[in-house]
């Protein structure tokens, strides 16, 4: 048995992906907490994973991004109920390099690129005109031949795993749990009773 979680996750991850009946395997709520410990959870999408963490995307003046920076501890959530299955990652978080979110950046639609500079996010919004305005003078500004660059506001956070754990549904609540932990860069598995 592998003591390193990430292909346990590549594996389950690619059972999700495979299974019709998860419509997007991706989803992830993210978890963070402001500086006086409030915490705070959303839906975000995954957008790429390795060894090094699990990286999403997003602004930077959101809250989810002004919580990273005042206390960069995370922690996401991951549930494919068709496979019953759930997986718990705890970590911290840093920035992506520019050149991942450059090229992330640029993989996305127009519309997408052109949303990451008309929205100001989680900013009060006096109506959703005033903000399809902001994106329609873009539209009149960049083409698919003319693309806006990368907002400076705009990147990705990777989320470095110190402990991931797996959770698989079993009958009569006789759930199995296996922990991941990083201690000393060396990973460790304990199994947990339901």
């Amino acid at each position: 048995m592998t003591t390193h979680p990430i292909p346990l996750f590549r594996q389950w991850f690619e059972e999700a992906k495979a299974n019709p009946k998860i419509i997007d395997p991706t989803v992830m709520t993210l978890a963070t907490a402001n500086r006086q410990g409030f915490p705070s959870a959303r839906i975000v999408l995954l957008k790429g994973f390795d060894e090094r963490g699990f990286v999403f995307y997003t602004n930077l003046e959101g809250r989810k991004s002004r919580e990273l920076k005042e206390n960069p501890k995370a922690c996401l959530n991951f549930y494919w109920e068709a496979l019953n299955r759930q997986v718990r990652i705890y970590g911290t978080a840093s920035l992506v390099s520019d050149e991942e979110a450059d090229c992330y950046y640029e993989s996305r639609p127009l519309l997408s690129r052109l949303g990451a500079w008309a929205s100001l996010q989680s900013q009060p919004l006096e109506s959703r005109d005033v903000l399809m305005q902001r994106l329609h003078e873009l539209e009149k500004q960049y083409t698919q031949e003319n693309p806006p660059a990368r907002p400076v506001h705009w990147s990705g956070w990777r989320i470095t795993p110190l402990a991931m754990e797996f959770w698989q549904n079993g009958e009569y609540r006789l759930h199995e749990r296996e922990v991941y932990t990083l201690e000393d860069n060396q990973w460790s598995v304990t199994k947990l009773y339901p």
